[in-house]
């Protein structure tokens, strides 16, 4: 039986808004990570994913705020942590964090090994400089970066090798779990190929044990990760290995999803394009029954009055919908035709 990297029980956060309203931006959410395997989480702007991203971190600052639930790491509970005890012993080593934008996090007055050495001198003060650099050009080489990086500033280095610069920084501690938020947005195509290639590289080489991916573009997941989240207005709406969810996804929402993007695998690349009507709802006064009935085209007169619970369809597959898997295959079936 594979270890578990991560473990989140029923994990709530809400932001507190200067009016004092409440907005849970993630809502009673379940998750593992194993060891040697990569997870998935897909959905729109906004949908909660990158507060999901914070809160695994522990990184509650107003206006974020922890609510319920346990995250499990390196056996420890995090959420009973101090923020002192969580940057010294857990961030970096045991979970690091790409963020959003990551090529501007560098420090433009810095160079490359000052960062480094920050970093590194930040979990233990006793390590000299030389030894911090001897352990900066291994791990760049390793890595695919040359070792000239560590003396350049980031004004020297271009947007993707800034992005994979980052990524190399990040995981300079060998951390058991990293989480990627977006990592190749507002990147060019090739260097797109490049950070996915170096990611994956992380996993194969043993850098890391785990990864989260993080990414509102559902089909790129299915090249990069094993099992696929799809989240939406604070919820998780789908679960599957990434190959069902991208090909043979359960939930609308889902669906919606990867009919409203262009995919070039084969199967999908002559696909009709197809937007998903509406706006996710507002998580101050989220909806009675299905947030996504709203805009679902199969919605039912119940669909907004039951609670919806995530459903268990059998072969590590999980979606939350009051209609069975048969009705939306069928739905599905007689939409295409």
């Amino acid at each position: 039986m594979a270890k578990v990297m991560l473990e989140v029980r029923d994990l709530t956060t809400k932001y507190i808004t200067r009016f004092g309203e409440d907005v849970y931006a993630v809502d009673h959410v379940s998750l593992k990570v194993e060891e040697g395997k990569s997870l998935g989480i897909a959905g729109e702007s906004g949908c909660g994913k990158s507060t999901l991203a914070l809160s695994l971190m522990g990184y509650y600052f107003p206006p974020l705020h922890y609510t319920s639930g346990e995250i499990i790491i390196g056996g420890r509970n995090i959420t009973s942590m101090k923020p002192d005890d969580i940057r010294k012993s857990v961030l970096g080593t045991e979970i690091a964090y790409i963020p959003q934008a990551a090529m501007n996090a560098l420090n433009p007055t810095q160079k490359i090994i000052h960062f480094i050495e920050d970093v590194v001198q930040a979990h233990d003060p006793t390590e000299n400089k030389k030894s911090i650099y001897d352990l900066a050009r291994a791990s760049f080489e390793v890595l695919g970066l040359p070792a000239e990086v560590l003396q350049k500033y980031p004004v020297e280095l271009s947007g993707g090798m800034k992005q994979r610069t980052v990524i190399a920084v990040s995981v300079i501690l060998r951390p058991t779990v990293l989480i990627a938020d977006e990592p190749s947005s507002a990147l060019d195509v090739t260097s797109q190929k490049m950070v996915i290639k170096m990611l994956r590289g992380l996993m194969e080489t043993g850098f890391i044990k785990s990864m989260i991916f993080i990414t509102h573009e559902l089909p790129l997941l299915y090249n990069v990760t094993d099992d696929i989240m799809v989240m939406y207005a604070g919820q998780i709406v789908e679960q599957a290995p990434a190959k069902q969810a991208v090909f043979d996804p359960l939930h609308p929402y889902s669906k919606g999803l990867m009919g409203s993007i262009i995919v070039p695998e084969s199967g999908l690349r002559n696909a009709k394009l197809t937007a998903i009507p509406g706006v996710p709802p507002n998580l101050k006064k989220p909806p009675e029954g299905c947030r996504f009935a709203e805009r679902c085209k199969y919605v039912r007169p119940d669909c907004k009055a039951t609670t919806v619970a995530l459903y268990n369809a059998g072969d590590h597959r999980a979606y939350r919908c009051i209609l069975s898997e048969k009705t939306l295959r069928e739905a599905y079936q007689h939409a295409q035709s």
